[in-house]
């Protein structure tokens, strides 16, 4: 009587066990990330998504910051180091470059620089090549080269090779994906009737250029932010002055010209203007 009541009470411990089970299996959300490269300021990785129907693969470059740490934007002044990314395009992968949240800026008493100062997720622009084939499907591989900067009272360079399988039946951890979609809705808004640039011009002689932006309506009195970044070798220095008219803010910003430069072309400048909470990013076109 004793084993058979033992042999009830086992069969009633794995059927729990089994409806337990049943219960607690994660659904599939596809997405999944790399492991963690760790340096002594904060760690990276890669956060990516199955191809889309129309080839895109949504993907992050995830850094993880430590207290009192930060890593840099597009331009990220004299001393800092600039993201990058270099994908193999043997693995059937092509990468056209990554998108920044708005930036900050930082001044020690030393340098200054252009950054962010906790965890910041850069979506990735990354797409499955052509085969030639009416569909495009089967496993992939990410495989993907990171250099970026994690600084504090010193700057550590941060070298990482990674690797994410993306396999065509992907079923990985839901906040993955949800990572991906934070990161996307944090960049900056593109340019509306309510915030948008006006002018611009630039004078490769003087080495100054002049933006004029139609701003949100506000009741702030702080004036704009501006983050600018330009082809190798030239610098934006701070808005050494800044007026109002007609609703619409002129910032008058110094250039540093490498010594081979010129005239800047249309669209080769990088604009990024925030102020009461908005942010808003648009190549500059010059007048």
């Amino acid at each position: 009587m004793k084993h058979h009541r033992f042999r009830e009470n086992v069969t009633h411990l794995t059927a729990l066990a089994t409806l337990s089970a049943y219960f607690f299996v994660v659904p599939p959300a596809n997405a999944a990330s790399s492991e963690w490269a760790q340096s002594q300021g904060g760690a990276v990785r890669i956060v990516a998504d199955r191809p889309q129907p129309d080839g895109t693969i949504p993907a992050i470059l995830d850094i993880r910051l430590k207290p009192g740490w930060k890593t840099y934007w597009l331009e990220p002044g004299a001393s800092g180091i600039p993201p990058q990314v270099t994908v193999d395009p043997q693995d059937g992968i092509s990468f056209s470059g990554m998108r920044f949240p708005a930036p900050a800026a930082f001044d020690d008493g030393i340098v200054s620089y252009t950054g962010y100062d906790r965890s910041v997720a850069f979506p990735l622009s990354l797409k499955r090549e052509e085969t030639g084939t009416s569909e495009q499907t089967g496993d992939l591989t990410l495989k993907a080269s990171v250099f970026i900067g994690i600084c504090k009272d010193i700057c550590i360079p941060v070298q990482a090779d990674l690797s994410l399988p993306l396999p065509a039946g992907l079923a990985e951890n839901p906040l993955d994906k949800a990572r991906i979609d934070d990161a996307v809705s944090a960049l900056p808004e593109e340019p509306s009737d309510t915030f948008k640039v006006t002018a611009a011009t630039f004078d490769p002689a003087g080495k100054r250029m002049r933006i004029s932006l139609l701003l949100p309506w506000t009741n702030q009195t702080a004036p704009p932010e501006l983050f600018l970044a330009g082809p190798p070798g030239y610098s934006f220095g701070k808005p050494d002055s800044m007026t109002t008219e007609n609703g619409q803010v002129t910032a008058d910003i110094p250039v540093r010209v490498p010594a081979q430069g010129g005239a800047l072309k249309s669209g080769s400048v990088l604009l990024v203007a925030r102020i009461n909470g908005r942010s808003m990013e648009t190549p500059l076109a010059f007048d």
